[in-house]
């Protein structure tokens, strides 16, 4: 029994997502820059998989994602997946302009 809940919580760390922000936005509404859409996705398909099969499980892998620990691991990759998509949307627009103004297209 111990190694499973290891192994939930290994889960539930690498998906870093808290399972009711998955069902308050759909896939469709969130932005561009938010890489934390498909890991959400999957833990939200995994929370309601393991609900049908055990609502005991489900209220387990509840209370784990919503502790601090996994909340402070995913706003750090949320924070720091924002700013690598903010440079690197800065070099596509230095590229473009490059591009147009040197080459003149």
């Amino acid at each position: 029994m111990v190694q499973y809940r290891e192994l939930v919580i290994a889960l539930i760390l690498l998906l870093s997502t808290t399972v009711p922000e998955v069902h308050s936005r759909s896939l469709s509404d969130r932005g561009r820059r938010d890489w934390m859409v498909y890991p959400d996705a999957l833990a939200s398909y995994i929370y309601e998989a393991v609900n049908t099969v055990s609502p005991r499980a489900a209220q387990f892998l509840l209370d784990v994602s919503q502790t601090t620990v996994v909340s402070g691991a995913r706003n750090l990759l949320i924070r720091e997946t924002t700013k690598i998509t903010i440079l690197v949307e800065q070099m596509v627009e230095k590229i473009r302009s490059i591009w147009n103004g040197k080459l003149g297209y």
